[in-house]
């Protein structure tokens, strides 16, 4: 009987194997840690070298390399493959309602701010780092409330949330608004019930949230191609991956893209350094509002 072969000839199951057993040595590390450190500003230390050989073994396997050495040259001079390594080590991890004292100051403080606003201009508010949407859908069902009356004021006025993150699986998750059963378990009922929709196993976010939100590719420490002011900003858990350098620049321009009076909504184990300390005050657990704009 004929062997059956599925997609590997013996010369590429043989490159395959080589790449399960490639060993990323220091200087490759080294090489790898530098691109992300200049691309994406993610700082990579020593400690993480099996991490990183583990998650780019895979993309060794994918272009049939055997050797570390050979998939840095690689990335060098291919910048589809730099962009989809910067991919393969970010983590993607979140939930709804995560951190969830952020949502009842959402709830609780800013939204009567936002709803006045809306009444006399466009509001806007952007998840920077949004992963799979979990936080930007959170965000938007704060603001839509439980019932549809609760609702009305974002249908009176202007508002949109944009949803960003560095990489197109998640991001293209974000816009489909689609999650498991088991993922959306942490949201409060009165939420699901009014705002998702049971398809088979899943649930849908309906097309009133998904339409509040726009969810796009964007590196946070490229040109951000935004020209208006945001009323509220999130990045969480985010800027952990960044040394102090990284942080300090991010935060400043989180600030100059904030409305004053605006809030900055960051993660846990998170703080304000450099610049924006100036500019902003702290007014809850990891929250900052934008000096002005209140009388």
């Amino acid at each position: 009987m004929d062997a059956v072969v599925t997609g590997s000839s013996p010369s590429s199951a043989d490159a395959l194997k080589a790449a399960g057993n490639a060993e990323l040595g220091s200087a490759e590390f080294a090489a790898i840690a530098n691109i992300m450190q200049r691309d994406a500003r993610i700082h990579l230390t020593p400690a993480k070298i099996t991490l990183v050989q583990s998650r780019l073994s895979r993309r060794l396997r994918a272009h049939g390399l055997s050797t570390f050495r050979d998939y840095v040259q690689m990335v060098g001079a291919d910048a589809e493959e730099r962009a989809a390594m910067i991919v393969a080590l970010t983590t993607n991890h979140t939930h709804f309602f995560r951190e969830n004292h952020h949502f009842e100051h959402l709830c609780r403080t800013a939204m009567p701010w936002l709803q006045d606003r809306a009444r006399r201009q466009p509001v806007r508010i952007w998840s920077a780092g949004c992963s799979s949407g979990e936080e930007v859908y959170t965000i938007a069902m704060c603001l839509l409330g439980t019932s549809s009356a609760s609702a009305s004021w974002l249908r009176q006025g202007d508002v949109r949330l944009l949803a960003t993150d560095l990489a197109p699986h998640v991001v293209a998750s974000a816009a489909k608004g689609v999650y498991s059963a088991e993922t959306v378990a942490p949201i409060p009922a009165a939420y699901r019930d009014q705002w998702m929709r049971q398809v088979g196993p899943d649930y849908v976010m309906v097309e009133e949230a998904r339409a509040l939100v726009t969810a796009r590719v964007l590196n946070l420490f490229d040109a951000w191609p935004m020209r208006q002011q945001y009323d509220v900003i999130f990045c969480r858990n985010v800027m952990i991956y960044f040394d102090d350098a990284a942080k300090a620049e991010l935060e400043a321009r989180f600030v100059d893209m904030l409305a004053p009076g605006g809030y900055l909504y960051i993660g846990h184990s998170e703080r304000l350094i450099g610049a924006a300390t100036k500019a902003m005050s702290n007014c809850g657990q990891t929250i900052y509002v934008k000096h002005g704009g209140r009388t």
